[in-house]
C-alpha cells in the first residue's frame, strides 16, 4: 500500500484529493497547520506542521511515497509565502524520497492564453501571481535534476465539494437564493473549469503511473469548458427554475481595490473572465483515459447539492 501526504489539507482541493486517494485504497496522511481537519474519513491519519518550517514539514511527511502540494496562501500573501513553501516541500520530498504532486493553474500563460492551450504553450505571465507560479515550476524543474520527481497537473477554475472559496460558490451562486445567476464576464466566452472530484481522480491515476514518467512532467486537465450561457442553462436544469442574470460590478471592485488588498488581487485576475480559454487534455487522456470525467450537468447538479441549493434527499429520490 502506497502512502501519500496531503499538504494544505483544510483547503478544498487538498480535501478532495485526500478523499480520492483514500477511497482508491491508499494510506493517506492529511497535514495541516493545526493537525486537525473536519470532514475527512476516519481512516486518514492527521498530522500538524507549519509549511514555512522546513523541519516540521519534513518530519510530518516521513513515510510518504508521494506528497501532494495543495498549499495555497491567500492572494495578498503569495509574494511572502509561495516560494519559501515550495522550497520546503521540495526539501521534504528530497529527504523522504517522495514524488511531488503539484496542482498547477492557468496563470502562467497570462492574458495571451487561448483555447486548447497545451503543455508546450509559451508561458508569458503578466500578473504578479502568474510570475510567481512560473518561478515555482522552474524550481520544481531544477529539483528534478537533483532527484526529486514532480508531476504537475494544470487545471482551470475549481468547483464541486462542500468547501467554499472559488468563483463558483463565492460569485456565481452568491445571489442564487434570490433566483439570480451572477457571472463575472461576457456570457458567450468559453471558460476552463475543473470539477474537483474528477481532478482528484486524475491525481490518483497519474500517481499510479509515476514510475514510467519523467522526473518532471506536466499535464493539462481539460475538465469542462463551459461558457456563461451554457452554465446558466445547466443551473436552470439542475434547479428546475428560471434564473435572472446579473453581472459583477468590476468598476466598483476596482475602486475598492485601491484600499483593499484582496480586491486588488482579485481584480488583477479579471482578464480570465474576458478571455476565451481552455486546456488541451490530450496528453493526460493518453496516459489515464477520460472515463472518469463527470458530465457537465451532473457535475453542476452535485455541486449545487453540496452547497445546499438542492435538497440532498430530493436529489437522491430524483436520481
Amino acid at each position: 500500500m502506497k502512502t501519500v501526504s496531503i499538504l494544505g489539507a483544510k483547503g478544498r482541493v487538498s480535501a478532495a484529493v485526500a478523499k480520492a486517494f483514500y477511497h482508491a485504497g491508499w494510506q493517506v496522511i492529511a497535514i495541516s497547520r493545526s493537525g486537525h481537519v473536519d470532514g475527512l474519513p476516519a481512516g486518514i491519519e492527521q498530522r500538524g506542521a507549519d509549511a514555512m518550517n522546513s523541519q516540521q514539514l519534513t518530519k510530518a511527511c516521513l513515510g510518504s511515497d508521494f506528497i501532494f502540494n495543495g498549499l495555497n496562501p491567500p492572494y495578498p500573501d503569495w509574494p511572502k509565502y509561495c516560494l519559501p513553501m515550495a522550497k520546503n516541500v521540495i526539501e521534504a520530498a528530497k529527504v523522504t524520497g517522495a514524488t511531488h504532486l503539484f496542482i498547477g493553474n492557468v496563470y502562467n500563460f497570462g492574458s495571451a492564453i487561448t483555447l486548447q492551450t497545451n503543455e508546450k504553450a509559451v508561458q508569458n505571465p503578466d500578473t504578479k501571481k502568474g510570475k510567481i507560479r512560473v518561478e515555482m515550476e522552474q524550481l520544481f524543474q531544477r529539483a528534478s535534476k537533483d532527484g526529486v520527481q514532480t508531476l504537475n497537473i494544470r487545471s482551470g477554475d475549481f468547483f464541486g465539494g462542500v468547501n467554499k472559496g472559488s468563483w463558483f460558490d463565492l460569485v456565481i451562486t452568491s445571489k442564487l437564493h434570490k433566483n439570480t445567476f451572477s457571472y463575472p464576464g461576457p456570457s458567450n466566452l468559453p471558460h476552463a473549469w475543473a470539477y474537483l472530484p474528477d481532478l482528484a481522480t486524475a491525481f490518483v491515476r497519474v500517481a499510479e503511473k509515476s514510475k514510467n514518467l519523467p522526473m518532471y512532467d506536466c499535464f493539462h486537465f481539460s475538465g469542462l469548458t463551459i461558457s456563461g450561457d451554457e452554465l446558466h442553462g445547466l443551473f436552470e436544469k439542475s434547479l428546475g427554475a428560471k434564473l435572472k442574470r446579473a453581472g459583477v460590478p468590476w468598476f466598483i471592485l476596482k475602486l475598492g481595490a485601491l484600499v483593499v488588498p484582496m480586491l486588488r488581487e482579485v481584480v488583477e485576475m479579471s482578464y480570465l473572465w474576458h478571455t476565451p480559454h481552455s486546456l488541451d487534455g490530450a496528453k493526460l487522456k493518453q496516459l489515464i483515459g477520460d472515463d472518469y470525467i463527470t458530465p457537465a450537468l451532473q457535475a453542476v447538479h452535485q455541486s449545487l447539492v453540496g452547497l445546499d441549493f438542492i435538497n440532498q434527499t430530493k436529489a437522491e429520490n430524483a436520481a
